[in-house]
């Protein structure tokens, strides 16, 4: 990972909208990373703390275990809700 790719997808993940949600994987291609959604995740535990980082979910609409309840908590507070722990992705995907 390089400096230009660290902040393409810092850039990405500051621009998700609030009462939307993106995957790893749309942030990686929408930073020009395609087929790098680990390395999102990587980037947001290690340098994602100023940053809306509960606005990024696995594909399938859940969150990490280890950050379930807090990221639900965030993301419900603005207006995202969970069905069963998962995130529908479809309505709640950021569109831009």
């Amino acid at each position: 990972m390089d400096d230009e790719d660290l902040e393409r997808v810092r850039g990405v993940v500051a621009a998700i909208p609030s009462g939307s949600v993106l995957a790893y994987g749309q942030v990686a291609a929408r930073a020009g990373l395609p087929g790098r959604a680990r390395l999102v995740g990587r980037i947001l535990a290690e340098d994602g703390h100023d940053l809306p980082w509960h606005r990024v979910l696995r594909a399938d609409g859940t969150p990490a275990p280890h950050l379930a309840a807090e990221q639900l908590a965030r993301l419900r507070a603005e207006g995202v809700l969970a069905e069963g722990g998962r995130i529908p992705m479809h309505r709640y995907r950021a569109n831009h």
